[in-house]
């Protein structure tokens, strides 16, 4: 039996090359394989130059890229046609093909990295082999991962030789390899153009989950090939249960909420829509405003951070029925008082670069794709215009908080907020007035004073019905988007109230 080694990922390498010497396999390696094998381990192994007669070329751009090379992985060993041509060539076919790709994604991925560099981690051999093997998974085994070593060494040992089954199992996984690899490069290629004419993405498993959206369906989170930071980069789990889809779903809208905010804040969010927000000069105030907000929904939240957790804030925590908590840090005595909790999954954000501005947004419709870019703007109240009312330095600081958390909330959204904190949000709803009941309705079930409250809609009010009930509730300001055909009505409605009104000319929904 014959193996082909040509791998830049030498991680198991030494026990698996070694293996299936043991098992008296003679192996055939490239360049730093050989020299691997060779020297460090100790290996009797076969050259390529020297099968091809041709020493590698262009700086190792060429050495794999040869008939005698591509016709011992090709052969088909039941064709005689095939066989004779072996012999004819005095070619000796490989029984197996472990090839592992050039980083391309890592190296494209980095800050700066220079275009010459990117496309040096271009592999052409690499996957011109993978690919020539899995084709041919009837003959010969095709292994792309390291991950995969242990195993075929087992069945190697058990049975001899790997069966059809493995073998085919090894062809797809080749295939989806060289496929995200090629998607990669495609679409960095393809970056400088916001919608290519062909979107080709790759993902490649980060985790299993413990279920889907509901016990009976199975879920797994995929990270985007070359995407720098994804929602679990750099993400450390530091107790509790498996995470299951709903989690990084809220995990996920807490994260690019929470992105929002430079001071110390607190996210709360439950079913992918935050139910309390709150910025303040420490984050225990931040914590206990943004519970204070709807604690009745935080039952069971997904609470994010975005500074260490104190010991007070620890023991607040694990008073409460908390099922993420999300932050840069612990402290000890913080971390001693949730693991006493078994459920909390406690969850140590190490991401320091921040989420890259230029992703897209894809959302899965029936037999398609819909890619738009994601709504990222922080946005600030240079453009916005004062359609009536005065405004203060305080005023703009609420009116600005709400409107960047209303952009979080599901359509129609509303969010009512006093003093950089929330005090009642409706989202989800089928009409703008009903949004602004059900804000109104959670700010009075849970006690607050509506009165010098601002209120926030992610699009304009077709009717002043509206922000009607909420100046009548207490609303002092209300920052929209405007455009409708009844801008004039509303805003009359507003000046007679002696309240205030920002139109933002920009909407924000988000289905």
């Amino acid at each position: 039996m014959r193996a082909l080694i040509s791998v830049y990922n030498k991680a198991g390498l030494e026990e698996f090359a070694r293996g299936l010497a043991d098992l008296g396999w003679s192996i055939v390696a490239s360049g730093g394989t050989a020299d691997l094998l060779e020297r460090e381990v100790g290996l009797d192994v076969d050259r390529v130059e020297d099968l091809t007669g041709v020493a590698e070329m262009l700086g190792g751009r060429v050495k794999t890229l040869h008939p005698r090379i591509h016709a011992a992985i090709l052969a088909r060993r039941d064709l005689d046609e095939d066989l004779a041509t072996l012999a004819e060539e005095q070619i000796e076919p490989f029984d197996l093909v472990c090839v592992n790709l050039y980083p391309f994604s890592e190296v494209a991925a980095r800050y700066g990295v220079r275009d010459a560099d990117a496309v040096e981690m271009i592999d052409v051999g690499g996957p011109s082999m993978l690919r020539g093997a899995a084709k041919n998974f009837a003959h010969c085994a095709p292994v792309c991962r390291p991950e995969q070593y242990d195993a075929l060494l087992q069945e190697l040992r058990e049975s001899g030789a790997l069966s059809l089954v493995t073998r085919r199992a090894l062809a797809a996984d080749a295939f989806a390899s060289t496929a995200a690899y090629e998607a990669a490069i495609a679409h960095w290629f393809a970056d400088v153009e916001a919608f290519p004419e062909t979107v080709v993405t790759a993902f490649t498993k980060v985790a299993e989950l413990r279920y889907g959206e509901n016990p009976h369906q199975r879920g797994a989170f995929y990270a985007e090939q070359g995407a720098r930071v994804h929602l679990l980069s750099r993400v450390e789990q530091l107790h509790g249960k498996e995470l299951s889809l709903i989690n990084l779903l809220d995990l996920s809208a807490a994260r690019l909420l929470l992105r929002e905010f430079a001071l110390p804040g607190c996210v709360i969010v439950k079913h992918a829509n935050p139910c309390g927000v709150a910025v303040a000069g420490t984050i225990e105030e931040a914590y206990e405003r943004a519970l204070a907000s709807d604690p009745v929904s935080a039952f069971g939240m997904v609470c994010a951070v975005n500074r260490p957790v104190s010991s007070g804030l620890g023991e607040a925590l694990a008073n409460r029925f908390v099922d993420v908590l999300f932050a840069p840090e612990y402290d000890d005595a913080a971390l001693e008082a949730l693991q006493r909790k078994q459920a909390i999954r406690i969850l140590r954000d190490k991401e320091r670069r921040g989420f890259p501005r230029g992703e897209r947004d894809f959302k899965r419709v029936l037999g398609g794709l819909l890619v738009q870019d994601r709504d990222w703007d922080i946005e600030d109240r240079e453009g916005m215009e004062v359609a009536c009312g005065d405004t203060s330095e305080e005023l703009w600081g609420d009116l600005l908080f709400a409107w960047r958390v209303c952009k979080h909330v599901g359509s129609n959204a509303i969010v009512i907020a006093k003093d950089l904190a929330t005090i009642g949000i409706g989202g989800g709803q089928t009409s703008r007035v009903d949004a602004v009941k059900l804000a109104l309705d959670k700010a009075r079930e849970h006690g607050h004073d509506v009165e010098g409250a601002v209120l926030a809609s992610d699009a304009f009010f077709p009717f002043p019905d509206g922000p009607t009930a909420a100046l009548d509730a207490g609303v002092t300001a209300i920052i929209q988007p405007g455009g409708s055909r009844r801008d004039d009505e509303v805003t009359e409605a507003v000046r007679t109230a002696g309240a205030t009104m920002v139109l933002t000319g920009r909407r924000h929904f988000r289905h």
